[in-house]
């Protein structure tokens, strides 16, 4: 042991030596800073260790965290859509929208089977769908079921399945049961809106989401809300519709394409003085706005679908003439009961001989003879002016998605026939809502006001728009007065109304076929406008019925459909005879 130490001794002694014994200071000091060298390599290696561990912490605590949390949206609850009554067409109906964490399950299928009854998924693709979504364990989310009724989603809460469970939401209702479906449209599975007005006010309406971060335990289940953004309502729209005109005028358009066995019908109540459309029908109608079931009956007819006017379009042609002093109210033309022009003969609606007619007699007894001798004598430049002037061949921007704008023929493209069809409401296409907004002018003293839909969205309500002079209010007064001897003892008789005095026309238009093969021999649309009092009048009616079998005349058709919609109308709005 002594010798050991000894050695020991000897051999620092000798290493102190060589190094220049206790004078040797350089080498003392180099083995010192090796020393340090090492030990701070040491500690660098040591301290890198605890970086990476703290990082790696860290990172399974962001893990853990995120398994543990979840942020849920929460959505806006939408806004409704009112008549301009507030009585509620639209509105948001509470739903519970139920999820599921499927990794978080360890047996999908008795998860999918219990879920499915809870639920009341009686389909069996919706229960195969729902098992092949529970059995993706590489979801972290997945809808088992979307806005059903908080009863069901409770009743699949308390199966008390890991990761399962719900939030609140909302779907679309219709209290009226698909009346104006074809105006207001439809909301998606997503409160979106898809079609109609839900479509054009979509972002008014669709509010602002909010969102909430929950904690959860390991099964799942949530513990504690730690953050939250209440969402922001979506505005109230209120129409200018009338839900009890509304739905009387698709009560009698519904008969009316009953007894005709027609195909389709559409009507407009406007009032003249405002441009407000208090009712905008269109049949077959979408029953309970259940939208794609029939695609053909899904759109807005009134705005969308453009079409031949035929008769209807002589108050055009005439108060236009009449106007530019181009006829007067008193002058009388020879009619023959045909006029052949350009290889293209123009027949009457009932035979006849020849008759001298003055003006007002061709627009009561809706001669085509008359209307294309007038138009003749106007000329292309003042037929085309006229039909801007009363807005066909444009779309009125009443702010409906899809408007169509007509087509009135450019003057470059007119054949030789254009002369001669255009004045009696041919080679010309129009949609419902032009036309009744035309009519509406000449009702209006000669001031056209834009039709509009919506009268109020949120706190802001619409100021009524300018209206701009189309004729001079003594041509509108001269017009309202032939109108009213139209219905009085002309081709509009099924339009009158005791103790009222009614004006309106009748027209009864060829359909074109397709790809201008020129009009089928059977198919016609029966129109009739008529406006009421005729002297000033507070209401102007449109109803146009596609493809009759009992009678292809509108004075049989659709006179007594307006007549009935009128009347209604009239008692309704406390309008004195």
């Amino acid at each position: 042991m002594a010798g050991g130490r000894d050695g020991g001794l000897r051999g620092l002694t000798a290493r102190f030596a060589r190094g220049g014994g206790v004078g040797g200071g350089k080498g003392v000091d180099g083995r010192i800073r090796l020393l340090r060298l090492i030990f701070t390599v040491f500690l660098v290696l040591v301290g890198g260790r605890a970086v990476a561990l703290a990082s790696s912490s860290a990172n399974l605590t962001k893990i853990a965290l995120a398994q543990q949390t979840a942020t849920i949206v929460l959505p806006a609850p939408r806004g409704a859509i009112l008549d301009r009554n507030g009585k509620e067409l639209a509105v948001g109906k509470p739903t519970e929208t139920v999820f599921a964490t499927p990794y978080l399950l360890t047996d999908p299928s008795t998860a999918a089977r219990e879920l499915g009854a809870a639920l009341q998924l009686h389909k069996k693709s919706e229960r195969r769908d729902l098992l092949a979504t529970l059995s993706d364990r590489k979801l972290r989310f997945a809808f088992v079921a979307r806005n059903v009724d908080p009863m069901l989603a409770k009743a699949a809460l308390a199966l008390r399945l890991p990761g399962v469970g719900a939030y609140a939401g909302e779907s679309r209702a219709y209290p009226m049961k698909g009346s104006a479906a074809q105006v207001l449209g439809f909301a998606g599975v997503d409160n979106n809106g898809l079609a109609g007005l839900e479509l054009e006010y979509d972002r008014q309406l669709s509010g602002k989401a909010g969102s909430e971060v929950i904690v959860r335990d390991p099964a799942g289940q949530a513990l504690k809300t730690i953050r939250q953004t209440q969402p922001a309502a979506g505005q109230d729209v209120r129409l200018t519709l009338d839900e009890d005109i509304q739905y009387t005028a698709e009560d009698v358009l519904k008969h009316t394409l009953s007894s005709s066995s027609a195909k389709k019908a559409v009507a407009i109540v406007m009032d003249p003085r405002t441009g407000d459309i208090l009712a905008m029908v269109n049949m077959p109608e979408v029953k309970n706005n259940d939208f794609g079931l029939d695609q053909a009956n899904d759109a807005n007819r009134a705005i969308t679908d453009a079409y031949e006017p035929g008769s209807i379009f002589k108050l055009v042609t005439i108060s236009g003439a009449l106007a530019d002093g181009t006829v007067n109210a008193h002058e009388r033309l020879s009619l023959p009961p045909t006029l052949t022009l350009y290889g293209s003969t123009i027949h009457e609606a009932e035979n006849r001989g020849t008759v001298d007619y003055n003006v007002k007699d061709i627009l009561v007894n809706s001669s085509n003879v008359g209307a294309v001798k007038i138009g003749m004598k106007m000329g292309q430049a003042a037929l085309l002016k006229w039909a801007e002037a009363y807005g066909f061949g444009k779309a009125t921007g009443i702010a409906f998605p899809g408007e169509s704008a007509g087509y009135v023929p450019a003057a470059d493209n007119w054949s030789g026939t254009t002369i001669i069809n255009l004045p009696m409401g041919q080679g010309i296409s129009v949609t419902p809502l032009q036309i009744t907004a035309a009519f509406a002018a000449v009702a209006n003293d000669g001031v056209y006001m834009k039709p509009h839909l919506v009268e109020q969205v949120g706190t802001q309500v619409f100021s009524e728009p300018a209206g701009r002079r189309v004729i001079p209010a003594r041509i509108a007064a001269s017009v309202r007065t032939m109108l009213a001897a139209a219905v009085d003892h002309g081709t509009g008789l099924k339009a009158k109304i005791p103790g009222y005095v009614v004006a309106g026309k009748t027209g009864t238009a060829e359909k074109a076929l397709p790809n201008g093969g020129g009009y089928s021999p059977s198919d016609y649309v029966a129109s009739f406008i008529g406006m009421v009092p005729a002297d000033h009048p507070r209401l102007v009616v449109m109803v146009a019925v596609d493809s009759p079998r009992t009678s292809i005349f509108g004075g049989d058709i659709a006179a007594p459909a307006v007549q009935k919609i009128m009347h209604f109308a009239l008692g309704h709005l406390e309008i004195a005879p």
